[in-house]
């Protein structure tokens, strides 16, 4: 059984392009707003869910939070297949960071995994909105991942450096 997100439909929450904006536990600047230090957020929930939900071919989404949690689900994968190689935590550091500096695709934009997941931006400031917000996320999900992956002497964690070599949703990563 696949595992959902958490975070129910509020109103109150704004969106871009049908993306919830989240709040997050992060001190990386973005539009996402302030999460409680204490709780669980998105983030949180992709990592501790991912090793399951790695597994599945499909992902029947209760929720517009479910759609973050594929898109992150999707991330983490790329982000371990960039670390399968990297040996200590600095080079993974280093490796965590350029994936960051990659351009973020936003749907409608060739790249985006996930045609149709999210709806096509009806102006470019939602689209851009949503660009911020995906590369505020990726940043705060790449530096919890790394202390995930890597063990507190500085070597990788097999046991989640083993999952680069899984295929979410049959998405091949280049």
């Amino acid at each position: 059984m696949v595992y959902h997100s958490s975070f129910i439909d509020d109103d109150s929450i704004t969106k871009a392009c049908g993306c919830p904006l989240l709040p997050l536990k992060t001190h990386i600047k973005g539009p996402a707003p302030t999460s409680d230090p204490d709780k669980a957020d998105i983030v949180d929930e992709a990592i501790t869910f991912f090793r399951a939900n790695v597994f599945f071919k499909n992902f029947h989404v209760k929720s517009p939070a479910d759609k973050l949690l594929i898109y992150l689900t999707f991330y983490i994968n790329i982000a371990l297949k960039r670390l399968e190689g990297c040996r200590t935590l600095a080079v993974g550091t280093k490796a965590i960071i350029n994936l960051g500096l990659e351009k973020v695709p936003v749907p409608g934009e060739p790249g985006f995994p996930f045609p149709g997941l999210f709806t096509l931006p009806v102006s470019q400031e939602e689209a851009e909105l949503l660009r911020n917000y995906l590369k505020q996320i990726r940043e705060e999900t790449s530096g919890r991942l790394l202390s995930c992956a890597y063990r507190a002497n500085g070597f990788p964690n097999k046991w989640w450096l083993a999952f680069a070599k899984r295929k979410f949703m049959n998405i091949v990563i280049l």
